[in-house]
């Protein structure tokens, strides 16, 4: 399954947007737990 870029007009692959979209999200989500640990000091189990 296919998207169209906005500002190229080429098609995309939706897999490999949405494969995107996990990795961010994933790498936001160590950021957050890094400030929270700097904050309180606890870490994750």
């Amino acid at each position: 399954m296919t998207g169209v870029w906005a500002r190229t007009g080429q098609d995309v692959s939706l897999r490999v947007v949405m494969l995107h979209m996990i990795h961010e999200y994933a790498r936001h989500n160590g950021h957050a737990d890094l400030l929270r640990e700097a904050i309180d000091g606890s870490t994750g189990v």
